[in-house]
């Protein structure tokens, strides 16, 4: 890279760790080290929690679906959108379980079902998380060792070393300084300041592409996509092996089934200031998905232009002859994307990608190290040792287990081959927790006659199933079921089995109002305002919508906004749909409608990326000014205490559950 490319990246990095360090002095408690205190705004909420699930290893994974699948992909993606917008619109799981003040959601199960429970729960999560992350250091480091062209080993004073394992833990390194600093409220404020820069670079490499790239040229090659595997028309992808239709509605129905379930970003999930805050968050953050995809999309698209055009015939060329060198094919398509594009991209714009990338992946790594990290601590040391730390000694053992995860990752990201795609990886692991963590957490949350038992047996059959699949996709990676096919037969076996068990169960009913602190059990910081037991709102049909006194004349906006936004694409997706079931449609038409698409995402990409900048910039304000004069709770540490007196009043002493208390709640 140039030294302009190199300026780039370097002031970025620093720019991270002053963000950093200036949050250290906010950091006196387990709750501010865990969760940030629960004082982030929903725009703060929106962009860094965004950025939190975009990280490098996942651009790299839409990069290889899209050059795969086309535009065929984003048509399917658009089943998601009612499902998206339903979730956030509803407040689905997120501000239920803001309302139970939990820190992590195995708390949560300790809470609804037992003990015993939340450390089971917490060390399969656990497990599954960090298998998943796993790759992430290995796959990452690929990426910049190919991008940047640099050798496969380095001489450091007379030694030879090796440069992928250096890359990794440099990587690694960079990552755990900025969770140390300040834990959650680093996190935040570092993924905040990723997430904006990188939507820049978003907008940025997009006009590029179409200042290199014109349409003509795109629509040529998209055209000449094998019979049966169309990158324009997604009625004529029959071919497709898996990224196709059912991809994604197993997608969308996980997404429904499991929203929160995964842990990754765990943190984010107690952070916000009040359950509205929280919920608003989530609609402010559906609502900006769409856009973001689509640098996603327009970059894979014009590879694929450059791999099967005459005109581009040298370049792709050189770009063959640099993956020759690449025996495990898998990693060859993770990579033909990003190596590819470097060969367009011109001084300035190639150290803003790299930066970019490297944005991404800190931000994946912050909240992925800091999630496994503190669930390990939190859902089975802590539970298990049973007697409370003090806050400087709690706060050193949770950094001890993020460092550990990390060294965890390093190890493995070195002896580990990855036998499949990033996204088929994903959906396997992460299927060792969420084929039963989705039941449990629906049930537990909204269904009070769901019982322990039922959350056993769930959780238990949704892992064996997922374990199943990866040993059998390791011995043969042909086994006609993929990751995200397996992952689909788990949910449905663990709904059954949930409601199944727990309608045998003839005990009382579970006490839903003490845990979410309604009615005489009511927490004032758990609404927005101080509201709790106001008047319900006049309109019958705005109440069943989920729009209450804490909504204010803006936040109805933003809500009808995003209902409006998603009821024209998915109406456009219904319509498409029907007609191309019925009829045949040209790849000219198509080719005019994603023209259209693209231009529309674009503009709001860039109206959600200054809207969204602004916002948080005013909560990062706010939540400076809340941490500085807030009283810390040393008791506010995620552990359940039973309260022996008033509900209403904090708990001042820890007691902990007798063997009796335990056996009954079994």
């Amino acid at each position: 890279m140039h030294w302009i490319d190199w300026m780039i990246v370097i002031l970025f990095i620093l720019l991270m760790m002053a963000g950093a360090l200036y949050t250290r002095k906010y950091t006196r408690s387990v709750a501010d080290f865990l969760a940030a205190n629960r004082s982030a705004g929903r725009y703060l909420l929106a962009v860094a929690g965004g950025m939190a699930s975009i990280g490098a290893i996942s651009i790299l994974g839409y990069f290889e679906m899209y050059y795969q699948g086309g535009f065929s992909i984003a048509w399917w993606g658009l089943m998601a959108l009612p499902t998206n917008i339903i979730i956030a619109l509803s407040g689905w799981i997120v501000y239920r379980f803001r309302q139970t003040r939990a820190m992590t959601m195995a708390q949560f199960f300790e809470m609804r079902y037992s003990r015993r429970f939340r450390i089971f729960a917490g060390s399969l999560c656990f497990l599954s998380g960090i298998l998943n992350y796993g790759i992430f250091p290995a796959v990452e480091a690929r990426f910049f060792i190919y991008f940047c062209g640099w050798p496969s080993a380095i001489n450091i004073l007379g030694l030879n070393i090796s440069t992928f394992p250096l890359v990794m833990a440099t990587i690694l390194s960079i990552s755990l300084f900025l969770i140390f600093m300040g834990g959650q409220i680093s996190v935040i404020i570092s993924n905040f300041i990723q997430g904006v820069f990188t939507f820049v670079v978003f907008i940025v490499i997009i006009v590029v592409m179409f200042r290199i790239f014109n349409w003509a040229q795109i629509s040529e090659a998209v055209q000449i996509a094998p019979v049966g595997a169309s990158l324009i028309n997604p009625f004529h992808t029959d071919k497709v092996k898996d990224f196709n239709f059912w991809f994604f509605a197993i997608l969308v129905t996980g997404q429904f089934y499991n929203f929160m379930g995964w842990q990754g970003e765990q943190g984010y999930y107690c952070s916000a200031k009040s359950a509205h805050e929280a919920q608003m968050a989530q609609i402010l953050g559906k609502l900006r998905t769409m856009a973001t995809l689509l640098m996603f999309i327009i970059v894979p698209i014009c590879m694929y232009a450059v791999m099967h055009s005459a005109g581009f015939a040298s370049q792709a060329e050189r770009i063959n002859n640099t993956l020759a060198g690449m025996d495990n094919a898998y990693i060859r398509s993770q990579l033909l994307v990003p190596v590819a594009v470097k060969m367009f991209l011109p001084v300035g714009i190639v150290g803003a990608i790299f930066a970019m990338m490297l944005a991404a992946a800190f931000s994946a790594h912050e909240s992925y190290l800091h999630s496994w990290g503190s669930i390990l601590i939190q859902d089975i040391v802590m539970v298990l040792r049973k007697k409370p730390l003090s806050q400087e000694s709690h706060i050193k053992l949770l950094r001890v287990s993020i460092g550990g995860v990390a060294v965890f990752a390093f190890i493995f990201g070195l002896v580990f081959p990855l036998k499949d795609y990033i996204f088929m990886w994903f959906a396997i692991t992460g299927a060792i927790y969420l084929g039963g963590s989705g039941a449990v957490i629906m049930g537990g949350l909204y269904w009070k006659r769901g019982t322990t038992a039922a959350a056993w047996t769930a959780m238990i059959a949704g892992a064996i199933l997922s374990v199943g699949g990866i040993i059998i996709r390791q011995i043969d990676p042909e086994f006609p079921l993929n990751g995200q096919k397996m992952y689909g037969i788990g949910m449905l076996c663990c709904i059954i089995l949930y409601i199944g068990v727990s309608l045998l169960n003839r005990k009382p009913s579970f006490n839903m109002d003490k845990m979410l602190h309604r009615g005489k059990y009511a927490v004032e910081s758990n609404s927005a305002d101080g509201i709790i037991n106001g008047k319900s709102i006049k309109l019958w049909v705005l109440k069943r919508l989920g729009i209450t006194e804490e909504f204010n004349r803006r936040d109805k906006l933003i809500y009808f906004g995003s209902l409006l936004w998603t009821v024209l694409w998915f109406g456009g997706f219904i319509v498409g749909t029907v007609y191309n079931l019925t009829n045949e449609v040209s790849d000219r038409t198509w080719l005019k409608f994603w023209y259209v698409y693209l231009v529309i995402t674009f503009v709001t990409l860039v109206a959600f990326t200054v809207w969204y900048s602004v916002g948080g910039i005013v909560n990062i304000k706010d939540l400076f000014r809340r941490l500085d004069v807030m009283k810390r709770d040393a008791h506010d540490d995620g552990m359940v205490r039973e309260q022996v007196k008033n509900p209403e009043q904090p708990v001042e002493t820890f007691i902990k559950l007798t063997e009796k208390q335990e056996k009954e709640k079994e």
